[in-house]
């Protein structure tokens, strides 16, 4: 059990989950600039590499698949809002960084539960 809370542990789950989240934002994001920029369709081809990596990347993910979903929501809606501050550069307001403190914390008792994430 103690092998499941090392940092490394910890970081490799919290960074996978990272990592998902951002493949599933940039599967969204290329649409966007697509249908509401009039972006070049060529950026359908990262589209679906992107969406593609997201599904593989939630394969890796160590625990029941509800659990990890219920995981990867906090982090997910944490890195929404960093890509709404540094890629739309729009200032977080107080009730955002709130939001995100708490969701985070959620995950994170979600992860670093007692019995362990892989279960």
């Amino acid at each position: 059990m103690l092998e499941d809370f090392s940092i490394t542990r910890i970081l490799s789950v919290f960074g996978l989950f990272l990592i998902t989240a951002i493949a599933e934002i940039l599967g969204c994001y290329f649409p966007y600039l697509i249908l509401k920029e009039g972006k070049s369709t060529w950026l359908w081809i990262p589209t679906i590499v992107s969406l593609a990596l997201f599904v593989w990347l939630l394969t890796l993910h160590p625990a029941a698949s509800g659990r990890i979903y219920a995981a990867y929501g906090g982090i997910y809606i944490f890195t929404a809002l960093m890509w709404l501050r540094f890629v739309d550069q729009v200032a977080l307001t107080r009730w955002d960084l709130l939001g995100g403190i708490v969701v985070l914390i959620g995950a994170s008792l979600i992860i670093l539960q007692p019995q362990g994430l892989i279960r």
